[in-house]
């Protein structure tokens, strides 16, 4: 009994299996309308009101294969920002599922190449995705204007380029690169450098000496808060900024993983990168300083991002970590490119999902 309707099930799976094969071009087209249709959807709107963190970068100069380079979303309502630049950031941004045509503006920690190696082609993919009259906007500090005049500079035959294929009326060149804000270099007493109805981003002086100017930006949206901590070593100024906020993003590098790197690298005969190896411990954070700092100002929830070195292997992570998750007793996460945090207004809540095509 069993074999009689075995071979009729045999028989239909192999004329499906190549009716299948002979469609496939078809199915696949299908498939792709599917896809298209779906990515050409407004991606904010599904995105809830609140403060919501993109994590499009976590990584550091180490080439790193689970994370790119520092960039960091942050949606206030409709409003989307970039905080730092780093390379590929554009497709970054992309991977997430949000456009960088709808940025209003780009806000810059420093000037250290991992942090802004991708700002031309955010800048291009903006003024290309755009739809309204409104040019991209630059903040940063003492220093921002030269940044962009470089930038502005390498893009211009390119701008020509587009403008020329396009047309200036799909593609103006007024509207190309961005239009700087250059705030004077705060100290690290928070200053307001951006406001617009229930949204508010201050900056602060961090320290990441020698690099000077060197911030750290608090985003405050109805009653939400989230401190970014930039570059930094361990900071009271950090932990200042951050006293009872919802969200610390802060950085951070292990000592214990970097000290392998060092001792390999001059194993190897490579004496310049372990130097390199070795002035880096200086200026950065560790797991247990961000633990301390973020018990000190009793925040709600910390995510490390900037992860140095990086963590192929998950025990790692632990070793990463090491004793920070018993000195600081709320949320303590290693950040991953495309996580999404969402802060809902009036409430205590952090949210935590994934948005990562």
């Amino acid at each position: 009994m069993l074999k009689k309707i075995a071979v009729p099930l045999l028989v239909l799976s192999a004329i499906t299996a190549g009716l299948a094969y002979a469609y496939r071009a078809d199915i696949a087209m299908k498939i792709v309308d599917q896809i298209v249709t779906e990515r050409m959807k407004d991606p904010m709107a599904s995105i809830p009101d609140g403060l919501h963190i993109g994590l499009c970068g976590t990584g550091s100069p180490f080439p790193d294969p689970q994370r790119g380079a520092p960039c960091t979303v942050v949606i206030a309502g409709k409003d989307m920002f970039l905080f730092d630049a780093g390379s590929g950031a554009a497709k970054q941004i992309s991977r997430m599922n949000l456009s960088t045509g709808q940025l209003k503006g780009i806000f810059l920690t420093h000037f250290h190449s991992d942090h802004i190696d991708g700002l031309g082609e955010v800048m291009m993919t903006r003024w290309a995705q755009n739809t309204s009259p409104d040019k991209l906007k630059l903040y940063g500090p003492t220093g921002v204007r030269e940044v962009h005049e470089g930038f502005h500079q390498a893009y211009g035959h390119d701008t020509e380029h587009r403008t020329a294929h396009h047309t200036a009326a799909l593609m103006p060149p007024e509207l190309a690169g961005a239009e700087v804000y250059e705030f004077i270099t705060p100290s690290t007493t928070p200053v307001s450098v951006f406001k617009a109805g229930d949204l508010d981003i201050k900056a602060f002086a961090v320290d990441h000496q020698p690099i000077h100017p060197a911030i750290g930006y608090i985003i405050t949206y109805k009653g939400r808060t989230v401190v970014l901590s930039g570059d930094t070593k361990k900071s009271a100024a950090v932990a200042q900024a951050a006293k009872g906020a919802d969200l610390l993003i802060h950085e951070a590098l292990s000592v214990d993983l970097v000290q392998k790197l060092q001792e390999a690298a001059v194993k190897a005969g490579r004496a310049k990168l372990g130097q390199i190896f070795t002035d880096i411990q200086n200026y950065h954070t560790t797991p247990v300083e961000v633990a301390e700092v973020a018990k000190e100002a009793q925040v709600g929830a910390v995510v490390l991002s900037h992860i140095v070195p990086p963590l192929p292997l998950p025990p790692m992570k632990e070793i990463f970590l090491g004793k920070a998750p018993e000195i600081f007793k709320g949320p303590f996460k290693i950040g991953e490119d495309g996580d999404f945090i969402s802060l809902p207004p009036g409430s205590k809540a952090i949210e935590y999902t994934r948005r990562w095509n």
